[in-house]
């Protein structure tokens, strides 16, 4: 596929302002959309929309499908007459955080009190959409729903704790089940339809403003997901349903022992069988979400690290052989096109990049990466090729500004001469104007750069237990200058 000369801005929606502890899909993103076509943006980069699950990370998510229901806006339910205004209790939550413990208690009860109206809803167009979304959906709603309900039973529970009928998916359990929790299972069912519900509204006025938004899709999905739970034959599980094999990356730029995610691992024999029909349902599905998505970790489709069950960290790992070729093939059959940004970042082979490039997929160019000894270094301005994305730096970097002031003097220096940079203060902007002269297609900017923030605003640490996913951004933050001289700077470059 043919990416265009454009820019944007790299900001999840739970970093959007909102007096109810977390950004929302409410007036403040279509304010944020405004913003980015105020400013001649072409793009908007999202993490992962799914349910997050353990440390409340995007890349861990309980569903590969389903969508995060603590980015419902609450003020749009009210405009349906499916909330009222007295029943939101103000909390005093933080202006600038997630404090998500208290989010997450916070929105679910008023979600609840939601879903009760909409059980004696008398609007039928909106109980015929609800009722045309179960049947669309139903490949993996059903399964989800049931798995969030039998979470909920089993005390927050992951499910390789649970009774061992339903653990083992037994016939007779799931009916039983589905029964006993069907009031719970038509809320999960409930919020699902309403995320989707505003996200489609949300993605239909960004795309009437010529703005088109990628997403992120994690190779893996998380152990305590209704994937795993669901599908346990798409996975390396032993008798017992516990993995064999798990994620994880070896020793990098990030971390001296590598970084163990604790994924389960795809059976990619299987996967092959059955002409690799979940990869193509998944993908299907996020493209409806999304008009590009960004595959994180694409490396893993060539060979992925596997560690043994039970490993403190990832060192004692190995490079395991991906029929990935043979996937993007089948998908290339099937959707005709791939509009797929490969983060192709860490530990690159040729196989990897001959895999990218015979499907002709954007790789990734981070910035941060590229003021370090070497002039063959694929990350200075100089040796980026068209086909490619140029970032400041994404969701596993500091901020420029934070990067900046943590750097030896001597790398100062060198930055300095190859930027031209006078005044340090102005590293975020500089970087931000080096990515849009490039020559590569696409350049993006963590909004935290476009503010010039330092370390604190940071979103997430690789290895770091706690504190990560939380930043927000206030409203006065983006004001006309900022738009004017991202404006300036796009028309500049023709982006």
């Amino acid at each position: 596929m043919n990416f265009k000369r454009s820019s944007g801005i790299l900001l999840h929606p739970t970093s959007f302002p909102s007096p109810y502890g977390i950004g929302s899909l409410g007036k403040e993103a279509y304010e944020f959309i405004d913003f980015l076509f105020e400013s001649n943006q072409k793009l908007w980069q999202v993490f992962p929309l799914g349910p997050t699950g353990f440390g409340d990370s995007p890349y861990q998510c309980f569903s590969a499908f389903a969508g995060n229901p603590l980015l419902i806006d609450l003020d749009f339910l009210i405009k349906e007459n499916l909330l009222f205004q007295e029943e939101i209790l103000q909390q005093g939550f933080s202006n600038n955080i997630v404090d998500y413990g208290p989010v997450i208690n916070f929105k679910f009860n008023i979600l609840k009190k939601s879903y009760h109206h909409f059980i004696s809803y008398k609007n039928l167009d909106i109980k015929n959409e609800f009722d045309y979304f179960i049947i669309k959906n139903k490949f993996w709603l059903d399964d989800y729903s049931l798995f969030m309900s039998l979470k909920d039973y089993f005390n927050g529970n992951s499910w390789n704790n649970w009774e061992k009928d339903i653990k083992f998916r037994k016939k007779e359990k799931i009916a039983e089940y589905s029964l006993k929790l069907e009031k719970e299972i038509n809320f999960y069912k409930y919020l699902q339809f309403i995320f989707f519900k505003q996200w489609k509204n949300l993605k239909d006025y960004a795309n009437s403003k010529n703005i088109s938004i990628i997403g992120d899709v994690p190779i893996f999905v998380a152990f305590d997901s209704s994937d795993a739970w669901s599908n346990p034959e798409l996975f390396l599980f032993d008798e017992d349903r516990n993995p064999t094999k798990v994620a994880g990356v070896p020793p990098d730029y990030f971390s001296e022992t590598g970084q163990l995610w604790g994924n389960p691992l795809y059976d990619w024999d299987y996967l092959e069988k059955t002409s690799f029909k979940w990869w193509v349902d998944r993908v299907k599905a996020n493209l409806n979400l999304y008009d590009l998505i960004r595959i994180d970790h694409f490396r893993g489709f060539e060979s992925f690290w596997a560690v043994p069950f039970g490993e403190k960290t990832a060192i004692n790992g190995e490079w395991i052989k991906c029929p990935g070729e043979k996937l993007f093939s089948t998908l290339k059959k099937e959707l005709e096109s791939l509009p797929i940004i490969a983060e192709d970042l860490g530990i690159i082979t040729p196989e990897v990049e001959i895999l990218r490039d015979t499907f002709s997929f954007p790789g990734m160019k981070i910035l941060q990466f590229a003021f370090y000894p070497g002039q063959d270094n694929p990350y200075l301005p100089h040796n980026h090729i068209k086909n490619c994305i140029v970032y400041t730096g994404t969701h596993d970097n500091d901020t420029t500004l934070g990067w900046y002031n943590k750097l030896s003097f001597h790398d100062k220096e060198y930055i300095k001469k190859y930027l031209s940079l006078e005044n340090d203060y102005d590293i975020s902007w500089k970087l931000i104007k080096t990515a849009w002269s490039s020559v590569a297609n696409i350049s993006i900017t963590p909004l935290q750069d476009l503010l010039c923030l330092e370390s604190f605003a940071r979103i997430n640490t690789p290895g770091k237990a706690g504190g990560n996913w939380q930043w927000r951004y206030e409203k006065h933050m983006l004001n006309n200058d900022i738009s004017y001289k991202l404006k300036e700077i796009t028309n500049l470059y023709f982006r």
